[in-house]
C-alpha cells in the first residue's frame, strides 16, 4: 500500500458531516429480509423436488430450507414497527422516575424471544449534583412502561 492510499468512509457514514438528529432505524425493516429467506426456502423445496435424480441436490437441500424458513419466520415476526423515538422514550421515563429530570440518556434495546425493541432511559435529578437517579425500560411499539427502578444517587461524593 502506497503513502496516497489512504481507506475513508462512504459520505453517509463519516460523522464529521453529519448535520441534524439522528433517526434510529425501524425495527419493520427486519420484514424484508425475512421474506427474502422464505423466498429462498421455497426455492430450495422446489430444487430437491424437481431435481431428485441429480448428484448435486440430497436432502441437505431440505434442512436448508427448514432453517431459511425458520430464520425467515422468526426475522418477519420480529419486525416490530416503532412508534415511539428516543425524544419520547424520555419524556415517558421522566414522568415514570417522579422527580425534575436533569442528564439522560436512551439506549435501544430488544426484550424477549420475538426481540420487541425497548428505550433503556437512565435518568439523573437535576440538582448538581444529583440525588437520585433513575432506570426506565420504554415499550418502542406502544410506549407503555416496562419496567422502572429509582433510588437515591450514591456516586456524589
Amino acid at each position: 500500500m502506497t503513502d496516497d492510499q489512504r481507506d475513508e468512509l462512504p459520505d453517509d457514514l463519516d460523522p464529521a458531516g453529519f448535520v441534524g438528529a439522528y433517526l434510529f432505524p425501524d425495527n419493520s425493516r427486519r420484514r424484508w429480509p425475512g421474506v427474502m429467506y422464505l423466498l429462498i426456502a421455497a426455492a430450495c423445496v422446489l430444487v430437491s423436488v424437481v431435481a431428485t435424480d441429480s448428484p448435486v441436490v440430497n436432502q441437505g437441500w431440505l434442512a436448508g430450507a427448514a432453517v431459511l424458513a425458520a430464520v425467515g419466520l422468526f426475522s418477519i415476526t420480529s419486525g416490530w414497527r416503532m412508534s415511539v423515538d428516543e425524544k419520547d422514550a424520555l419524556v415517558a421515563a421522566q414522568g415514570a422516575v417522579g422527580f425534575g429530570v436533569g442528564h439522560a440518556s436512551a439506549q435501544q434495546v430488544w426484550r424477549g424471544l420475538r426481540s420487541r425493541p425497548t428505550w433503556r432511559v437512565l435518568c439523573y435529578s437535576a440538582e448538581e449534583p444529583p440525588q437520585q437517579r433513575g432506570l426506565v425500560l420504554v415499550d418502542a411499539v406502544d410506549g407503555r412502561i416496562v419496567e422502572r427502578l429509582v433510588e437515591e444517587n450514591d456516586e456524589t461524593e
